[in-house]
């Protein structure tokens, strides 16, 4: 392997992908929060997908119907909910930046405050994904899964 990938792969995730594919890391706080949500929204349903692939082998169909029970506006709006007395002041005011950002796109067969707040969580789970904060992220999504009952533990 070659001495500048093996020096990049331990590095934190998001500063691997940096040195690997030469982007420069910038201070994620400056981004706008619709930035953030349209990487939340990839790693959400990755750790959903992950979750409900690691429990036992079955059809991907039924996988699936299993993953879009929780990767869903309305879901995700019930669990942002759960998990806000958990959260810092700083995770907080990125929920309701993410909350009150004004997207382009308007949401299908979901009601539009629960998509605004399905946007603030996915505004904070990419805000913690991308300052390398994954340990968090996935604390606060056992939290809010568990409280809600959707996860098996």
């Amino acid at each position: 392997m070659e001495e500048s990938v093996r020096e990049a792969v331990s590095l934190p995730e998001t500063a691997q992908i940096s040195a690997l594919f030469g982007s420069e890391m910038r201070d994620i706080r400056e981004y706008s929060p619709l930035v953030c949500a349209f990487v939340g929204d990839a790693v959400f349903d990755l750790v959903i997908r992950t979750a409900v692939t690691l429990g036992e082998n079955r059809p991907v169909r039924k996988l699936h119907r299993e993953k879009a029970a929780v990767v869903n506006a309305h879901a995700q709006a019930m669990l942002a909910e759960r998990v806000a007395p958990i959260l810092t002041k700083e995770e907080a005011e990125i929920l309701r930046r993410g909350r009150n950002a004004h997207s382009q796109t308007t949401p299908k067969n979901q009601s539009i405050a629960d998509y605004h707040m399905a946007t603030g969580l996915e505004a904070l789970v990419g805000y913690l994904y991308l300052t390398g904060r994954t340990g968090r992220l996935l604390e606060i999504l056992h939290a809010g899964l568990e409280t809600g009952g959707e996860a098996d533990g």
